[in-house]
Order: C-alpha cells, then sequence, then structure tokens
C-alpha cells in the first residue's frame, strides 16, 4: 500500500508537477518562452492545484448532497488523476504554445486529486493495518519522481536534446509510474472505501479542537506553500544565474530530490508520541535554512547544502500536516486535508508571481534574492505559529 502511494505521488507531483523545474531551462534555451512568462506558466499549474484542493476539501458536502448518485471510490479517482497527469505532461511536447498554460492548470488540478486522495486513502489503509508511520514512505514518492526527472533531464541538456522532446521523455516516465500503480488500484478489493463511506468521526474529534486551532494550523500550513515554492521552480535558473558555466548546474535540482527521499524515509523512524507541530516547528527552519545558505553562499558548497536542506523536510513537513489533521479530525479528515493543500496552493500560486513581478521592477538576480528572501520570512513566521500553538493548545 505504501509502495502504491509512493509510485503515485512520484507520477503525480515529482512527474506531473515539478518535471517543469528541470525542463524549464531547455525551453528557455529554445527560445520558448521567456523568464516572465515560465513564472505565469508556473502559477497557472499552481492556481490549478488550489482549485483542485478546494474541490477536494468541499467533497463531502458535494456528496451528501448527491445522496442517490454512485459514489466513485477512493482508488478509482486517484487511476483516474494518474491517467490524466500522464497525459498532460505528454501534451507539453506538442508545439501549441497558445495550449501550455491550459495544460499546465489541468495537471494542476490532476495532481491535487491524487495526491489528497492518495494521502487520506493510503493513510488510513496503514492505520488500519498498524503502520502508520509507513505513510512516510508514501510521501518519499514526489523525491523519488523529482530526482528522476532531474536526472533525465540533466541527460538529455548533456546530449543536446531539445525541450519537446524532454517533455515526451517525462510523460513516458509518468506513464510508465502509472501503469505501475494501476496494478494496485485495480485490484479486486481496491475500491472498497468510497467518497460517502469514510469511517465517521471518533467522539471526541472536532470537539476539543476548535476553530481556531484548525485556522491556525491552515494558515502555518499555507506558509509552507510561499516558502518553497520559489526555490522549487527556479533552483536550475538560479543556479545559473549566480554559477554560469558550472558543471554541476544540472545536479542541484536532483540533489534536492533526494534530500525528499530521505527526509521522507527518515520520519518514519519518528516515535508516534512527539507532538507533530514541534516537528513542523523544526521542519521549517530547516528549510529556511537552506534558502538562507543559498542567498548567503551563492557557490556550488552552498547550493549542495541548500539544495538537501530544502529538500529534507519538504514532503516530511507535510507528512507530519496530514497526521495533524487526522489528529484533529478524526475520520472525517480528508475535506479538511483539502483545506489545507489548497491554502499551501494559494502560498504556491503567490511565489511565482511574486517573482515575476520582482523582476519586471529590478533585475533577474534582484528579483530572485528578494523573493528567496520573503520566501525563508514566511518559513521563519510560520514556524513561530507553531511554536506558539503548542503553548495554546497543548497536545493531549
Amino acid at each position: 500500500m505504501a509502495a502504491c502511494g509512493l509510485v503515485g505521488l512520484a507520477v503525480a507531483m515529482g512527474l506531473g508537477r515539478f518535471a517543469f523545474t528541470p525542463v524549464l531551462p531547455m525551453m528557455l534555451d529554445d527560445g520558448l518562452l521567456s523568464l516572465r512568462e515560465a513564472s505565469w506558466l508556473a502559477s497557472s499549474n499552481y492556481l490549478g492545484y488550489l482549485l483542485g484542493a478546494l474541490a477536494c476539501a468541499l467533497q463531502p458536502a458535494l456528496w451528501s448532497r448527491l445522496a442517490h448518485a454512485p459514489q466513485p471510490s477512493f482508488a478509482s479517482l486517484i487511476a483516474l488523476g494518474l491517467a490524466a497527469t500522464t497525459l498532460l505532461t505528454l501534451g507539453m511536447a506538442l508545439p501549441w504554445p497558445g495550449a501550455w498554460a491550459a495544460l499546465r492548470f489541468a495537471a494542476g488540478l490532476a495532481s491535487a486529486l491524487v495526491f489528497i486522495y492518495t494521502s487520506g486513502w493510503c493513510l488510513a489503509q496503514l492505520t488500519r493495518l498498524g503502520r502508520p508511520a509507513w505513510g512516510g514512505v508514501m510521501y518519499a514518492g514526489p523525491g523519488a519522481g523529482i530526482a528522476i526527472s532531474g536526472l533525465a533531464a540533466s541527460a538529455m541538456v548533456a546530449q543536446a536534446w531539445s525541450a519537446p522532446a524532454a517533455w515526451l521523455v517525462m510523460g513516458l516516465l509518468a506513464a510508465l509510474g502509472t501503469a505501475l500503480a494501476w496494478t494496485v488500484l485495480r485490484a479486486p478489493g481496491s475500491s472498497e472505501e468510497r467518497l460517502a463511506s469514510a469511517p465517521p468521526a471518533s467522539p471526541t474529534a472536532g470537539v476539543r479542537h476548535g476553530g481556531a486551532e484548525q485556522a491556525l494550523l491552515v494558515l502555518g500550513y499555507g506558509l509552507a506553500g510561499l516558502g518553497y515554492i520559489i526555490s522549487a521552480t527556479f533552483l536550475p535558473v538560479i543556479a545559473r544565474t549566480a554559477l554560469p558555466g558550472s558543471v554541476w548546474l544540472d545536479l542541484f535540482w536532483p540533489l534536492f530530490g533526494l534530500g525528499v527521499v530521505v527526509g521522507a524515509l527518515l520520519s518514519t523512524r519518528l516515535p508516534l508520541h512527539l507532538d507533530r507541530r514541534l516537528l513542523l516547528m523544526l521542519s521549517y527552519v530547516v528549510q529556511a535554512a537552506g534558502i538562507l545558505v543559498g542567498l548567503w553562499q551563492p557557490t556550488v558548497a552552498g547550493f549542495v547544502a541548500g539544495s538537501l536542506l530544502l529538500g529534507l523536510p519538504f514532503t516530511a513537513l507535510t507528512f507530519f500536516a496530514m497526521q495533524e489533521a487526522r489528529r484533529i479530525k478524526g475520520g472525517t479528515a480528508t475535506g479538511f486535508m483539502g483545506l489545507l493543500t489548497a491554502t499551501y496552493g494559494l502560498g504556491q500560486v503567490l511565489g511565482p508571481l511574486l517573482v515575476a513581478e520582482l523582476i519586471r521592477h529590478t533585475d533577474t538576480a534582484r528579483g530572485f534574492e528578494l523573493g528567496l528572501g520573503v520566501a525563508a520570512g514566511g518559513l521563519l513566521l510560520g514556524a513561530a505559529l507553531f511554536g506558539a500553538m503548542m503553548r495554546r493548545y497543548p497536545a493531549r
């Protein structure tokens, strides 16, 4: 089950969403778009992710009003989202620049659906099996996809491949992962759990955890979206601006993916009694340090350290936030997970738009510096927020 989740998130997040990052320098070199246009293209994907997450958050209310409609299963929706991700990624190889924004928007919708329903489905299944900590294995998926897409892009750059060829390769990798995940998703019994048949909340869920506590968690998690997205979208471009001609340029992104995998796997070894908000606070500080290292030391060593520090907590903090959502909301956490993901997605939309405006009013290097400074500040604010939550709402 955890392996299926890993592959699903590798396709939806690591390839469907973040393959854009290592392919972007190739698109710029081919003259297919400008850096400002790239920022808007990235934001269209993140806007799709935001709206997809909002749709998932509203899902319980929607299906409660459609009592006589056939209820889709989590597994069937995940399978549909993975298939859509594959086709949309392949579509980016077509010479239709006017359609790219729509394709990236739709890919964002599909990735949000896969992420939220895979998280809810796998975490629930693992909890029933008495293996809740194995959820961290699932969250290694985005890092695995990032590392694979980064290494593939590096090899293609070395061979002077074009950006459309790179998108074709990314789509074929997504198709392979989708086929592997479907062997589990379409297996007998995997479709038994349906949207309307989620387990009921425990008697105390939502009672001792008031709206203010939930709102603070949503706000704090949203700051993580803004905090990482500028680096996650533009890391290869930022490195090229700071270190023109370096042989390391195409390896910083795979290093980020490697950090994601290591951090997700390490999260499975942490004791379950630890307060998830403490782990979130530490994760935010580590990511902020990763951003600031690259700003203060724009060298090969600084980018290596920054890539690893930014990656280590990347999906681990998502795992912690989803665990916290289940602690607060009990068996009805899927909708709340959607709300958390939507707020995270809002931060992701704002990050590239901020960079686009800063570059327009200054220059490329200065725009990136200012944007990264705002991102690090947002992460430190989020860490302070979780610290305040621990004091205000002690875990019981």
